[in-house]
């Protein structure tokens, strides 16, 4: 893959779909690659007609790996950079989870950069039960042991598969296999993504100026992010669309893709409609 040379950072990218689609840059959530997005989401996007831009964030294992920590601010003068690098103007952002509040503090800062947003488990603060899970993560890290991989592939499971998900014997075989196989070392590159979510204070009052069309989307079994912080970020922007997503954990767009695929195709196609519709009012 490309790189994109960013102050500080070098982050991998992969464009796809039609040269003339309208750009989508999506964004991970916490030590993920981008490349999850292309299982599900990127097919439909493309489909769809736009043209996706996918990449690793700071920390994860294809970047540096950031041993002396990652801000908020750089994550969003990532997606910023990555956005004029590839010159394509403003662009869809779609986020999830870390990756939802990047979108979001994107939306807020550089408005002229986002046509739209659409924020998957969106927060605008974690309460004192994702706090301590975070801290406790963190800690782990820094004691140096190692969980057992079969082991951390079921707490990841509790964590962020739907019960629904989990109640077929099969499914649930099949999901530790792939957790179990995607569990590696933790290093600084996660440790400092987490810090990053730990370090993030309440943003709900600085999130009412947020004036770009937003689509929030919470995942109804998610015990990461649970729906009520999701709520509360599309009570918090004016004229924000929510949706919520039943029988789905935190990885609800690999648990639900085709419902997820839904609601960003439709949210980011009207939106199209409503400026297109401005703009023949304005020739008039």
């Amino acid at each position: 893959m490309p790189t994109a040379e960013l102050p500080g950072a070098a982050l991998p990218y992969e464009i796809t779909g039609p040269p003339d689609g309208e750009p989508l840059v999506m964004v991970m959530g916490t030590g993920a690659s981008g490349r999850a997005w292309h299982l599900h989401q990127v097919p439909a996007l493309v489909a769809a007609g736009f043209r996706t831009i996918t990449f690793d964030a700071r920390g994860v294992a294809a970047t540096a790996p950031c041993p002396g920590g990652i801000t908020i601010e750089e994550m969003v003068g990532d997606v910023a950079g990555l956005i004029g690098i590839l010159g394509t103007g403003p662009a869809h952002v779609v986020g999830t989870s870390l990756g939802a509040r990047v979108t979001q503090e994107l939306a807020l800062t550089r408005p002229e950069l986002v046509r739209s947003a659409v924020a998957l488990a969106a927060h605008a603060r974690l309460d004192p039960v994702q706090r301590a899970h975070t801290e406790g993560e963190i800690a782990l890290i820094d004691s140096g042991v190692e969980l057992p991989a079969r082991y951390r592939a079921a707490i990841d499971a509790v964590l962020n598969l739907a019960p629904a998900t989990l109640a077929d014997t099969r499914t649930a075989n099949d999901w530790l296999d792939v957790l179990e196989f995607a569990a590696g070392r933790s290093g600084p590159g996660l440790r400092a993504q987490l810090a990053v979510s730990g370090a993030l204070g309440d943003r709900r009052d600085a999130y009412r100026d947020i004036r770009v069309p937003l689509l929030v989307v919470g995942f109804a079994q998610d015990r990461v992010i649970p729906p009520a912080l999701s709520r509360e970020v599309a009570d918090a922007v004016p004229g924000a669309d929510y949706a919520e997503i039943a029988d789905a954990g935190h990885y609800g767009y690999l648990e639900r893709p085709e419902q997820v695929n839904r609601l960003i195709v439709d949210f980011l196609l009207s939106n199209r409609r409503r400026v297109q519709c401005a703009s023949s009012r304005s020739d008039t």
